[in-house]
């Protein structure tokens, strides 16, 4: 490696362990918001629609952990193109894609769909409990609904990033000239 290639190997490991850390602070800080938010508002306001405030403060944050983990997975596909190509190379990426590869089973899940569709629930039952008229029923439904959706949309675009952002890197340094 040329010193500028280490140089710029190290800000990009040094990057995914902080944007890890960070990830994981992100999330537990979005969980202890959304909580005191979802408390307060269930005490204080008797509208099915005050629901949503404490809804947005669960997207945000799961918009925010989702952007971070995408960031993350892609310079490690980086890394693994462009810095662990050749057989003696290869280190902590292609052992970390393999091994997640070859995983059966129940697996972590770091975008914590389950606990944000857990979270989704118990938001919407003040709601239900303020006896809402059919419009209010609906609507707030229906945007509890729409982030449940996307909460399982994003799941299924994480599982299938890794392979799609290793494909893109592969054709990107096969179309770049070679010295």
């Amino acid at each position: 490696m040329t010193p500028r290639e280490l140089a710029e190997y190290q800000a990009l490991r040094e990057t995914i362990r902080e944007r890890g850390t960070t990830r994981v602070w992100l999330l537990l800080a979005t969980f202890v918001a959304w909580g005191a938010l979802a408390v307060a508002t269930a005490a204080l306001a008797a509208l099915p629609i005050a629901t949503l405030l404490p809804l947005l403060v669960l997207a945000v944050g799961f918009e925010t952990g989702f952007a971070v983990h995408t960031g993350v997975e892609r310079i490690g596909r980086y890394i693994q193109v462009f810095f662990e190509s050749e057989d003696a190379d290869r280190g902590w990426e292609h052992q970390v894609m393999a091994f997640g590869g070859a995983a059966r089973g129940p697996a972590s899940d770091p975008l914590l769909a389950s606990y944000f569709w857990i979270a989704t629930i118990f938001n919407f039952v003040p709601a239900i409990l303020a006896n809402p008229a059919l419009v209010e029923w609906s609507v707030v439904g229906a945007i509890h609904l729409l982030f449940v959706a996307r909460v399982g949309i994003a799941r299924q675009q994480a599982g299938r990033q890794r392979a799609l952002d290793l494909n893109r890197f592969q054709q990107l340094k096969a179309s770049r000239p070679h010295p």
